[in-house]
């Protein structure tokens, strides 16, 4: 059985001082032009201080017209390095590896954010979106590795790509929404091309301590599992990253497509071949005991989100009881606020049912 509290190596940069990496968490505190706010830095860099082995921002916007939501973090622009650089640094001084999510909405963009229609890997009447020309993709390619670039200037210790949860490149990865008829569309290589290039990009652009990940989904928005396990294992077997992040939303259902449902949804992930890649996990990890089951189950890494909300020191609280579990829902503005949370993160958490006491014993 694996320690959680185990330091974890990477082929390139620091190693995880434990086996707890923080999600990258929608918080809605960067102000409007991308830069970060210092609420959002404080976020963070209490996450650091609280025991977490790799702190990751929020998915950050590589490109204006791929913005996912209100008050995102941007990378996309050397105006945004300052405030960058400052967050690194105090990430680092926690002895955290640091992270920036890349990330393009693609369709998946809300109008009223840019000026007109969102892009998609191919012409999408359910979101409005527009085709991608060829010259489109290539350019977002460029993007994402400039991005990565600009956060090791900055002195992150590295990136992960976002490829999940329906965004820009889980579009093309899919092949019910990818409809193109050039190399980044039709088999399975080449709907994962762009995504492939990407990482090659940063390999090639970024130096040999710059840690690389990726994070997929493996059902919903358009996933096939056996297609996204197929693509897990060749990424793992190529060596090119340094670990793998899995969204499961839960480790320990049963898949949704009925023929799969021999082994829960993590099982299909945890047998596959690994050489120096690292495999995680998100979804339902709240507790101790879940913790250390995904552990068990095969995981060299756990991806907490909602315990890292409730608690900045999760890893700590789990260090020091192997039982530990958070403080139950709905929890006061306070217990937010003393937990680091701004304002805009706290009224994003209210629009979650359940999940903050208004008052009164009402729940926002």
């Amino acid at each position: 059985m694996i320690d959680l509290t185990s330091p974890l190596t990477f082929a390139h940069g620091p190693a995880m001082k434990n086996r707890f990496m923080l999600a990258p968490l929608t918080n809605q505190q960067s102000h409007k032009d991308g830069t970060l706010s210092e609420d959002e830095i404080r976020w963070l860099e209490m996450r650091g201080q609280g025991g977490f082995g790799l702190v990751m921002t929020a998915a950050a916007q590589i490109d204006l017209h791929g913005i996912g939501f209100p008050g995102q973090l941007g990378v996309y622009d050397d105006r945004h390095l300052p405030k960058l650089t400052e967050l690194a640094a105090k990430l680092n001084a926690t002895g955290t590896h640091s992270v920036v999510q890349l990330h393009h909405a693609g369709m998946r963009t809300p109008h009223d954010l840019i000026e007109g229609p969102p892009v998609c890997p191919s012409d999408n009447e359910e979101f409005g979106a527009r085709a991608m020309t060829l010259a489109e993709v290539e350019k977002v390619r460029d993007d994402f590795i400039a991005a990565a670039v600009r956060c090791e200037t900055a002195g992150f210790h590295g990136v992960e790509i976002h490829g999940a949860h329906g965004y820009l490149l889980c579009q093309f990865l899919s092949a019910e929404i990818n409809q193109r008829d050039d190399q980044y569309g039709g088999s399975l290589e080449n709907r994962f091309r762009l995504t492939q290039e990407i990482i090659d990009g940063i390999r090639a652009a970024c130096g040999r301590d710059f840690s690389v990940g990726l994070r997929l989904s493996p059902e919903r928005f358009g996933m096939d599992l056996m297609e996204v396990r197929d693509v897990a294992q060749k990424i793992m077997r190529d060596g090119k990253i340094d670990y793998l992040d899995m969204s499961l939303w839960d480790c320990f259902k049963l898949p949704q497509d009925e023929a799969y449902q021999d082994r829960d949804l993590l099982g299909w992930f945890t047998d596959l071949e690994r050489g120096d890649v690292r495999l995680g996990a998100a979804g339902k990890l709240t507790t101790g005991e879940t913790c250390q089951k995904a552990m068990s189950a095969g995981l060299d890494f756990v991806v907490i989100g909602r315990g890292a909300i409730l608690h900045h020191d999760f890893p700590q609280k789990i260090a020091a009881d192997a039982n530990f579990e958070p403080i139950s829902l709905p929890v006061p503005v306070s217990h937010l606020q003393n937990e680091g949370l701004g304002q805009a993160f706290i009224d994003y958490m209210g629009r979650w049912k359940g999940f903050v006491d208004a008052g009164e014993g009402e729940t926002a």
